[in-house]
């Protein structure tokens, strides 16, 4: 029986593994070994493992690696827990592949664990861009420790192959966030205003802003300016998610919470949604608005107008409902007016997504049944022709 290695280390990363995780768990010829860490195990933002255990998946091992501080230095002491952690559990419990997904720094040192260990790694969403966060470098380093690559788009299995990896190694299956929308049950818009004991109404707009590692101040100003523009929509609700633990999160929390209280009665501020209330709330959402993957990637198959604000997700491929803006507050104004008119909602109705149509899960699993494991420990560079001529 084959042991396939799952690793999670934030709510959001494990809320696009979920189905993947729960076809690994039903089959037979398969055993499941599911790796838990980070922000899961955080209380600051809110201790998301318990969403797993309750989802009915046994865990592993719990990798608590997360530092106490989100500067330079304490991400950089994170990834050496991460790395000392999983390499303990992998010695202990011998998978024989591991399923990483994206970009965190977190997955590296997983990833740079498993490659000590031997173990062949699937890579899922490599090939992507995202100029204006150190992510960029992070997931272009998992993918040449890979050994397979599930890719979202063509363009990006092409980038892929482009890195030197072998072709028949890399699959263009779309996005697995894909699949919660078509295979999830969504809330009502009452429901989920139960759910957070906040009455959203049906006028209020999904914030998620992360830090922009690159920028200077991890984007603290660019919050600012954004937090000023929605100022200037004061009938429009706000339901705003925590950012994610890269380095800068903290301040950008406090400048979230400060803007709660302000505004108690406008803003309600939710540490983690889970993928079910997250796309409830897009479903009913007027537009989604930050510098969110998901902004990209999944909210253009709930037809839903995404403003995408600065650099973070730069270079990511898009659908036509998403506006790209600067991170000035009259960039951001002028973005979330556009957002919600009438003509470009009518956009958003008719727009194609690039990122599939889901049943991610499936393809996924199904190659990794019928892939000879033994013969992707060994890798070759796949050489492109190249114009000796490069002036």
């Amino acid at each position: 029986m084959r042991k396939i290695a799952v690793f999670t280390g934030t709510r959001a990363e494990y809320g696009l593994l979920y189905w993947i995780i729960k076809e690994l768990d039903m089959c037979a010829d398969m055993q499941l070994q599911l790796y838990v860490g980070g922000t899961h195990l955080s209380h600051d933002f809110g201790y998301t493992v318990t969403q797993i255990e309750e989802d009915g998946f046994d865990i592993m091992e719990r990798l608590d690696f997360l530092a106490s501080t989100d500067d330079t230095q304490g991400i950089a002491t994170s990834m050496g827990q991460a790395l000392i952690g999983s390499a303990k559990a992998f010695a202990q419990h011998q998978p024989d592949l591991l399923i990483l997904l994206g970009d965190r720094y977190e997955a590296l040192a997983v990833a740079q664990a498993a490659m000590l260990a031997r173990i062949p790694i699937a890579h899922i969403h490599g090939g992507e861009i995202t100029q204006g966060a150190m992510d960029d470098s992070i997931r272009h380093a998992i993918s040449k420790l890979a050994h397979l690559h599930f890719a979202s788009t063509e363009k990006h299995r092409q980038r892929i192959i482009q890195l030197g990896e072998q072709p028949d190694t890399v699959f263009n299956v779309g996005a697995p966030g894909l699949d919660n929308i078509h295979k999830s049950s969504l809330l009502s818009l009452s429901e989920l205003s139960k759910s957070l004991g906040f009455e959203l109404g049906e006028n209020y707009f999904v914030v998620t802003y992360h830090p922009e590692t690159l920028a200077a101040d991890n984007g603290q100003q660019a919050l600012i300016n954004l937090l000023q523009a929605l100022d200037n929509f004061p009938e429009v609700r706000l339901l705003i998610t925590y950012p994610n633990a890269d380095s800068g999160a903290k301040a950008l929390i406090e400048l979230y919470q400060q803007y709660q209280s302000a505004q108690p009665d406008r803003v309600v501020l939710v540490q983690s949604l889970g993928q079910q209330r997250y796309l409830s709330s897009v479903k009913h959402c007027k537009a989604v608005i930050g510098n969110s993957s998901s902004g990209v990637i999944e909210v253009p198959s709930l037809h839903k107008p995404t403003v995408d604000i600065g650099n973070r997700q730069q270079g990511r491929e898009s659908a036509a409902t998403v506006i790209h803006c600067k991170d000035s507050t009259a960039a951001i104004e002028q973005a979330i007016q556009r957002a919600i008119s009438p003509e470009f909602t009518e956009i958003c109705q008719h727009a194609h997504n690039p990122y599939g149509s889901g049943n991610v899960a499936n393809k996924i699993v199904n190659k990794i049944q019928t892939m000879n494991l033994t013969m992707l420990s060994v890798k070759q560079f796949y050489d492109l022709p190249v114009n000796e001529d490069l002036g």
